[in-house]
C-alpha cells in the first residue's frame, strides 16, 4: 500500500534576531529584513544543514519559534526513498563543506524542496548573499559573517549578532564579572550619537578618495567606511 502524500513546508527563522532589519540600512545602505536559516519539515521532523545534515522532531530545534512557516506543497516520496536521498547528498553537505555565502542551509533546503516537491524556496532567501556582497560596504561585516559561519558550522545558535563597541564605551567594563562580560547583547545601533559625525566624515573622505580617479564608486565607498570606522574605534586595523 502506497504511503499517502506528505505536506511538505519550509520553516523560518532570523538569525539576527532583529537586528539585520534594524540597521541594515545604516550599515549596508539598503534594507535586509534578516539573516536567514531555513529548515525543511516533513513526516514530523525538521532537517537541516549546520554541522552536517541534521535531524530533530518538529518544535525541538535549538533555533526557537520560526518567524515564519511556508507551505511548500505535498509530496509522494516515500520515507525510505527520502532517508535514501538524505544518504546519497550527505557527502556535500558536511563540516568541512558548509559555507554561509554559498554553500549554507539555504542551499540545503532548496535542493531538498526541488526533490521532495520540484519547487524551490523563496528568493529573497536564496540572494541574501548577493544583496551582502553587492554592497559598497560589505567589507566591513565581513568579520561578523565569519564568526558567525563558524558558529553555524559547528551547528551552534547565535546569541545575537554583535557590533565592536566604540574605544572608549567600556570604561566600567572591568568592574564587571567574568560572567556578565561574556553575555552577549545585540547592539541595536553600533554608530549610536557618532552617527551625523561619522557620515560626514565618510561623505569627506569619500570625495578625497574619489578626486584621486584610481577607486571606482563601490571602491572607494567601501574604503572611506572603512578607514572613518577605524578612526572612531568601531573597526580594528587589518
Amino acid at each position: 500500500m502506497a504511503e499517502e502524500g506528505q505536506k511538505v513546508s519550509l520553516h523560518v527563522y532570523d538569525l539576527s534576531q532583529g537586528l539585520a532589519k534594524q540597521v541594515s540600512t545604516s550599515l549596508l545602505g539598503k534594507p535586509i529584513e534578516g539573516i536567514w536559516h531555513t529548515g525543511i519539515v516533513v513526516y514530523g521532523n525538521e532537517y537541516y544543514f549546520g554541522d552536517g545534515i541534521q535531524q530533530t522532531p518538529v518544535g525541538t530545534t535549538p533555533y526557537g519559534d520560526p518567524i515564519r512557516k511556508i507551505d511548500l506543497g505535498v509530496t509522494n516520496v516515500t520515507k525510505d526513498a527520502f532517508d535514501s536521498y538524505l544518504k546519497e547528498i550527505t557527502p556535500r553537505y558536511t563540516h568541512e563543506t558548509y559555507n554561509i555565502l554559498k554553500h549554507n542551509c539555504n542551499c540545503f533546503s532548496n535542493e531538498v524542496a526541488q526533490f521532495m516537491v520540484g519547487t524551490t524556496i523563496p528568493e529573497y532567501i536564496l540572494n541574501l548573499p548577493n544583496e551582502v556582497l553587492s554592497s559598497p560596504l560589505a567589507p566591513l561585516i565581513m568579520p561578523l559573517i565569519q564568526n558567525l559561519e563558524a558558529t553555524l558550522r559547528d551547528g551552534e545558535v547565535p546569541q545575537g549578532l554583535q557590533f565592536q563597541a566604540p574605544i572608549g564605551s567600556t570604561e566600567n567594563s572591568n568592574n564587571q564579572s567574568s560572567s556578565e562580560s561574556k553575555t552577549i547583547q545585540p547592539m541595536v545601533d553600533p554608530l549610536g550619537n557618532a552617527r551625523s559625525v561619522i557620515q560626514d566624515d565618510i561623505a569627506k573622505e569619500f570625495a578625497a578618495i574619489r578626486a584621486a580617479g584610481t577607486m571606482s564608486p563601490s571602491e572607494a565607498a567601501a574604503l572611506a567606511t572603512k578607514n572613518v570606522m577605524q578612526k572612531h574605534g568601531f573597526l580594528n586595523p587589518t
